[in-house]
C-alpha cells in the first residue's frame, strides 16, 4: 500500500507492507522539524528486513530500523533516503517499555532519520544521541533508542 502526504517542505513516500496503521502525519511533521528533503519509507516484518540486513550490511538478522542515505546529484530535486523499519520490533520495544506502538515508531523514524541527514552513533562524539535527544524532547516522546542501547 503506497501513501504521499504531500507538505511544502518534503514528503513522505509511506510503503506500509504491514495491517499497522500508521500515523503519517506526526512522522510528517517531525521530518519537516529536520529536513526539507523528500523521504521514503517503508514499514515491514523481521524477514522482509532481515534479508536487506544480509544483502546490504552482511548482517544476518532482524533489526529495528535501517538507513539507506541516496547520493545526491547538484541541482536536482532527489529524496534523502529510505527508513526502513520492522513493526515486529516496534511492537515488541512498545510493549517492553510500555509506551504505545506510534512512539516506538516515531523513535525508530527519528532514528533513522538522522542518519540520513549525516549523523552516525557508531562513529561520532555523541553528536546523534544530542540531536536524537533534542527531537524526541520537542515531540514530547519517551526515551531515545541510543539511550535505551546505552542502558541496556
Amino acid at each position: 500500500m503506497q501513501y504521499n502526504l504531500d507538505d511544502e517542505a518534503n514528503q513522505i513516500d509511506l510503503d506500509n507492507q504491514t495491517e499497522c496503521e500508521i500515523d503519517l502525519e506526526f512522522l510528517q511533521t517531525i521530518a519537516t522539524s529536520i529536513t526539507k528533503q523528500d523521504i521514503e519509507l517503508i514499514i515491514c516484518n523481521n524477514d522482509y528486513i532481515h534479508e536487506i540486513n544480509l544483502e546490504f550490511r552482511k548482517k544476518d538478522k532482524a533489526t529495528d530500523v535501517l538507513s539507506f542515505p541516496y547520493e545526491q546529484i547538484p541541482n536536482m530535486d532527489m529524496p534523502i533516503g529510505s527508513i526502513v523499519i520492522s513493526v515486529d520490533f516496534v511492537e515488541e520495544k512498545s510493549q517492553n517499555y510500555k509506551h504505545s506502538f506510534n512512539d516506538e515508531l516515531s523513535l525508530l523514524f527519528i532514528h533513522g532519520l538522522l542518519h540520513l541527514v549525516g549523523y552516525d552513533h557508531e562513529v561520532d562524539n555523541g553528536e546523534h544521541r544530542d540531536a536524537e535527544e533534542q527531537v524526541i524532547n520537542k515531540f514530547n516522546l519517551p526515551a531515545s533508542l541510543i539511550v535505551r542501547t546505552n542502558e541496556e
